[in-house]
């Protein structure tokens, strides 16, 4: 018998909302990330855009760290946000900023 380790979706909300931890995992993560258009990484770097510039900081740690997976460098992740910070605003870019030193120094 095979046991499959939960999914983060299926942890944060499986059993509150398991429709949405299924959307998330089979049409989010299995057939939008998959799609072979935009590499993994590239899909990292525009999905961390879009939460730094929609203010979305909470969504930021999971997805610094699968940016890091997908291989972007600490530094590039800081400097996109940097960036940001022009586009979308000084207080959602130094939201994002806090959140990416927790990630990256595992405070």
């Amino acid at each position: 018998m095979t046991t499959t380790e939960p999914t983060a979706a299926q942890k944060a909300f499986g059993d509150f909302a398991p429709a949405l931890a299924a959307f998330t995992d089979d049409v989010l993560f299995g057939q939008v990330w998959e799609r072979p258009d935009l590499s993994p990484r590239d899909r990292s770097l525009v999905t961390v855009a879009a939460l730094v510039a929609g203010g979305n900081a909470e969504q930021l740690n999971f997805h610094l760290a699968k940016a890091k997976s997908n291989g972007l460098s600490e530094e590039e992740l800081i400097e996109a946000i940097t960036h940001l910070a022009f586009y979308s605003g000084w207080p959602r870019a130094v939201s994002a900023m806090a959140v990416a030193k927790r990630v990256f120094r595992g405070e």
